[in-house]
């Protein structure tokens, strides 16, 4: 059985932890997009850990975990995130890298970091993290896969041509340092080294699970309205932040996906540049962001106040239609219980026309939020581990949503434990 668990919104939704518990039930988890650009929080019996490329099964050791194809994979970043749990007093995890992945190069951070520097006050807000320039390259067809490291010869080769490319643009546009590409290729041969135990073919590793009735967890990185396709483009990510996309990025048929768990925060957040409808700022903004996520909400890599808004029903809609789910784990619900009253941003008034659908970026742009405004709880929910438990008002608030929404939510999460949750 394959699951997908994705974000419906902008990233930050807390999936971390869902993924966490979800992965004590699974046998493989797979990261299929992204890189170690955005984070997951979670918090177990080891302490708390911000993970960046690792899947968030590592803390099991009965799960393999899997860097698939799609991922924008930064070698040494891998093996020193390994090292600081193992560290930690983890056991060191069972981990399988696909042969197909394509590797993160130095140089792709530092083109991101010359292209935001050279764009000034019009840049995209990345993490810098190379990930645009990454998986430029890869559609470029001048990427590095895993499986060209275990052919000296086609590498140097490959090396040379890409030197000379690279160099071009760093002497006349940007004008910093050349690539010395004898010190690459021998980068390359180090990288080969550090990865070499973990190479698999691992479609056919997974094709394989599937047949044995393995249970297999895909994880996304960030939210449906990141996707390069159908997000607030061109304020987005580099790789398709979908569901549908964890059967490319893994290597699997499309078909076998058949249980996609979106998740959504019970308010909104969103770290970046780009469209957001629901916003609030000063003091109101300031005190969610202080109560909210585990210790405020911060971006789990950048550490980047995260912009705060109130749950927006029109995106997150849209977000869980994209994603094709077939249910939503709603979190972060506990933060709310100091509010009197909660907004829910049930449409969007462009041009004086109210719409309930997800527009494009343009006319996202021109949007106003139109709410609807229902009693607050005002009392702390952590604890409660029965749904009937919950007061009335956050009970009549989650069927606000879901009736929203229109996907069921089976997941509520009030309180940043991995056992703080209460299934419907």
């Amino acid at each position: 059985m394959v699951k997908a668990i994705v974000g419906a919104n902008w990233g930050d939704e807390g999936k971390g932890k869902i993924t966490d518990m979800l992965g004590q039930e699974s046998d493989i988890i797979v990261r299929f997009q992204g890189g170690s650009n955005a984070g997951h929080t979670i918090i177990n019996k080891y302490g708390k850990f911000a993970l960046h490329l690792l899947p968030s099964g590592v803390f099991y050791d009965h799960t393999t975990s899997i860097i698939g194809n799609g991922v924008a994979l930064n070698i040494p970043y891998l093996f020193k995130e390994v090292q600081s749990i193992v560290d930690r007093g983890v056991p060191m995890p069972k981990i399988l890298v696909s042969d197909r992945a394509q590797i993160m190069m130095p140089y792709h951070i530092l083109f991101d970091q010359y292209e935001e520097e050279r764009l000034g006050g019009k840049s995209f807000g990345s993490t810098k993290s190379g990930i645009a320039p990454f998986y430029s390259d890869k559609y470029a067809k001048i990427g590095f896969q895993v499986s060209e490291l275990f052919d000296d010869e086609a590498l140097r080769e490959k090396v040379e041509r890409v030197c000379e490319m690279k160099n071009i643009i760093l002497e006349h546009m940007y004008h910093k340092p050349l690539i010395n590409p004898d010190e690459l290729f021998n980068l390359l041969i180090d990288y080969k080294k550090m990865v070499e135990p973990y190479v698999c073919d691992v479609a056919a590793y997974l094709h394989q699970a599937i047949k044995e009735g393995k249970n297999i967890l895909l994880e996304g990185q960030l939210g449906a309205l990141k996707d390069p396709d159908f997000g607030i483009y061109p304020m987005v990510t580099s790789s398709s932040t979908l569901a549908s996309y964890g059967a490319i990025g893994a290597g699997i048929p499309a078909y076998e996906i058949k249980n996609i768990i979106a998740v959504a925060k019970a308010y909104s957040s969103a770290v970046g540049a780009g469209e957001f409808v629901s916003e609030i700022f000063g003091e109101e903004a300031d005190e969610l962001r202080r109560r909210g996520g585990d210790g405020g909400e911060y971006g789990a890599t950048t550490g980047r106040p995260r912009r705060m808004g109130w749950f927006d029903a029109v995106a997150t809609r849209y977000g869980c239609r994209m994603q094709g789910a077939t249910e939503v784990a709603l979190t972060v619900l506990d933060v709310l219980g100091y509010l009197d009253e909660l907004p829910v941003c049930v449409g969007y008034e462009i041009n004086g026309v109210v719409t309930k659908d997800f527009p494009t970026t343009v006319k996202l742009a021109k949007a106003k939020p139109v709410y609807e405004v229902l009693p607050g709880w005002k009392q702390e929910i952590r604890g409660i581990t029965k749904y009937e438990e919950l007061p009335e008002n956050c009970r009549k608030y989650i069927e606000f949503i879901e009736k929203e929404i229109e996907v069921p939510i089976t997941l509520v999460s009030n309180g940043p434990g991995r056992d703080e949750i209460i299934k419907r």
